[in-house]
């Protein structure tokens, strides 16, 4: 009796921790508060598909409780109870009734998949190509001639269509408050839509995995309004047709001496340099520094010194800059800006 006490024990505690730790997710990276209507579809099919499969179970279980308890075996009996084979009418009810389920799972299922893999062309949808490197994402708007990275600038309630593909190994797209995750292939072309229609800041992630930092694979989503969005884009276009910015400091100008020297050859700034890896055209506009720790002077530098700490098999080198170097650096990058706030 100890031994059936202390098993119940055990199991109330873990479904209190399950019932806990369902509270402990956030609200922009999360597939159960859908902001679109991509993510609205797909979390109708889970709620459609997990009621039935929940229906089934209390059905069954409900029957099995009943069978065990109405034809257990009572004191005094002896032998086998008579066995009962046969039943035409049982068999073709529990034939036809699986069967009508999923009919009723199919046909939404099969409607939702043809409207999620519709494509969209540029009068009717923001074009973006996205890029997934190890371990950071690049992102392009072609038709607006706007290039950025880490940082997904959407307009709200206007449909997005996305051509994905990867740089390196297989990768997977995935913002959970917008939709559900597609592969980024090496040499492939994936397609996929999304529209977001609420304001505000969602999270994206790797799903994918793809290294030694799959996990710190992380991006931000911005979803602003229309005139906002333009803005943006005009801000950055602006931005990548001059030369990059001119420091304004002697600290500064130390750092875009180096920066020009060791950083330009793999990170474009205004439009200028190369493309291996991310562009910090508006680098000091982002909130998150390699995409997962806040933008701070304190974590651009350690980042600076050494890559591989904050993000282990990432491709950018140690630099070997001594303290000096790196504040100079850091006072630089802290100009790389498009927004009118700054």
């Amino acid at each position: 009796m100890k031994g059936w006490q202390q098993y119940w024990r055990q199991l109330s505690l873990f479904g209190l921790l399950a019932l806990v730790l369902t509270g402990c997710g956030r609200d922009e990276l999360s597939a159960l508060k859908p902001s679109g209507p991509v993510a609205a579809m797909q979390f109708d099919l889970m709620k459609l598909s997990s009621a039935i499969m929940i229906g089934v179970f209390i059905v069954v279980m409900t029957i099995f409780t009943y069978v065990l308890i109405r034809y257990r075996k009572r004191p005094g009996q002896q032998g086998i109870p008579k066995q009962v084979e046969g039943n035409h009418a049982l068999e073709i009810l529990w034939t036809v009734i699986p069967f009508l389920l999923l009919i009723i799972m199919a046909i939404p299922t099969v409607t939702t998949g043809f409207a999620l893999h519709k494509e969209y062309p540029k009068e009717e949808a923001v074009q973006v190509k996205v890029t997934a490197h190890q371990f950071w994402w690049e992102f392009e708007y072609p038709d607006l001639g706007v290039a950025t990275a880490q940082d997904l600038v959407l307009p709200v309630g206007k449909k997005v269509q996305f051509v994905l593909s990867a740089s390196d190994v297989k990768h997977a797209f995935w913002i959970p408050a917008l939709g559900g995750k597609i592969d980024t292939n090496p040499g492939q072309e994936n397609k996929m839509w999304l529209q977001a229609d609420k304001t505000g800041i969602y999270y994206g992630k790797c799903a994918e995995l793809c290294g030694a930092s799959h996990a710190l694979m992380d991006f931000k989503v911005e979803v602003m309004e229309q005139a906002d969005f333009d803005t943006w884009v005009a801000n950055m276009k602006g931005v990548q047709a001059k030369e990059p910015v001119t420091a304004t400091s002697p600290l500064a100008a130390e750092g875009q001496q180096i920066f020009d020297k060791s950083c330009l050859g793999c990170h474009a700034v205004a439009g200028k340099g190369g493309k291996m890896g991310p562009n910090l055209t508006n680098f000091a506009d982002r909130e998150r520094v390699a995409g997962i720790k806040a933008h701070t002077p304190q974590n651009i530098a350690e980042w600076l010194k050494d890559p591989q700490k904050m993000k282990p098999g990432n491709k950018m080198p140690n630099l070997n800059l001594d303290d000096t170097q790196v504040k100079a650096l850091v006072e630089y990058m802290e100009t790389l800006s498009v927004s009118e706030k700054k």
